[in-house]
């Protein structure tokens, strides 16, 4: 059901409120900019793009929904971020009394009982792991927004991607990138640039001021509604091949070999399957392209969401993966890499940052971007 965000807000309070239940506490209090956008069904608390918690919380108590800010926010919030049944707890934003205030009111309103927070202060109890697995299948609702991010983030890559020159420094694609994202409402999480002078080198990087030179490796991770897409797309400057139909398309051997080892990864995503699987099955792949150990030398990507990732895949990460739950990893050979971020249903996997204006081939059944090569 793609449910109004009215209810799917009230669909997390009661949740919330089965928590307070379970845990016999008094009040569930969510600082961080992950946890307000899953509660507020999309909102953000935060002008900073790398800020942890913003400035407004939500409380939830058995009877009650508050939304906890500041006389210098709450204006603004109430008109073009939150939405739903909150009741606003406006403080002034000077310190002390924001805090003494603030702490007061939501002693008060938990009367005496436990207080679960994600991000735990004095006298809280951290949310159990059993709850904060709970946030990592998501509803129709949030997968619905979760499509529309991926589509906006394959948008802004491939147009940074299409303007670049061999001439630009890395520095120069990824101003290119984070322009494109923010004309489309999104925000860099990070964009990651490598042209072909330190692609053999690093596996992901930031970018340098150096020059692109012959090829280009765009890696992102974009977010809206607080939810984070990744993908990676790759440039080659130099003439085009053709197929017999006159569109441009590069299946080189590099291609090939990073799409096979993937394709071991993706066929491991099946509902009722540990992560720690998939974590296995690239290192299974890596040693037989003849990489080894490579999965213990660079991150591979794992569950994603609010976070990117919410859970990183390791090879004891037995959290098992179920069906509306988030995933993106990032292979990768030396000189290439491969990114898309997909949302599993059962044991089909929906590619949310497809972008079918992308060069691509098909390999296991999926549509897989390969390197776009213009001159």
């Amino acid at each position: 059901m793609n449910w109004p965000l009215e209810l799917e807000v009230a669909h997390k309070l009661a949740q919330m409120r089965g928590w307070l239940e379970d845990q016999r506490a008094g009040a569930v209090r969510l600082r961080g900019v992950d946890w307000f956008a899953w509660a507020t069904a999309g909102a953000s608390n935060s002008h900073c793009q790398t800020a942890e918690c913003g400035c407004a919380e939500v409380l939830v108590t058995r009877d009650a929904a508050y939304i906890l800010t500041d006389e210098a926010e709450a204006m603004r919030m109430r008109e073009e971020e939150v939405r739903g049944p909150w009741t606003w707890q406006v403080s002034p934003w000077m310190q002390p009394q924001l805090y003494e205030l603030r702490e007061h009111f939501v002693q008060h309103v938990a009367g005496g009982a436990p207080i679960l927070s994600d991000r735990p202060g004095l006298h809280e109890r951290s949310l159990p792991i059993a709850l904060r697995e709970e946030r990592l299948v998501l509803l129709e609702s949030e997968q619905l927004r979760y499509r529309q991010v991926g589509q906006l983030a394959a948008s802004a890559a491939a147009d940074a991607l299409r303007q670049a020159r061999p001439d630009w420094s890395e520095q120069e694609l990824a101003a290119a990138c984070v322009r494109a994202l923010w004309l489309r409402g999104l925000q860099a999480v990070h964009v990651l640039v490598s042209g072909v002078e330190r692609q053999q080198r690093y596996r992901r990087a930031p970018p340098a001021h150096v020059l692109l030179g012959a090829q280009a490796v765009l890696a992102l991770c974009a977010r809206r509604f607080g939810l984070c897409a990744s993908l990676s797309r790759q440039r080659r400057f130099g003439p085009a091949q053709h197929r017999a139909d006159g569109a441009a398309v590069v299946m080189d051997d590099a291609d090939a070999a990073m799409l096979a080892l993937e394709a071991v990864a993706l066929d491991a995503c099946e509902t009722g399957h540990a992560l720690s699987m998939v974590y296995h099955a690239l290192d299974s792949a890596y040693a037989y392209a003849g990489q080894p150990d490579t999965v213990r030398t660079s991150r591979q990507g794992g569950i994603h969401g609010y976070l990117a990732p919410e859970v990183a895949a390791g090879a004891h990460t037995e959290i098992i993966l179920k069906r509306g739950m988030a995933l993106a990893f990032h292979p990768s050979l030396p000189g290439s890499t491969v990114e898309d971020t997909f949302l599993l249903d059962g044991g089909q996997l929906h590619n949310l940052t497809h972008d079918p204006a992308w060069p691509s081939a098909v390999v296991q059944g999926r549509s897989r971007p390969l390197t776009l090569a213009l001159a």
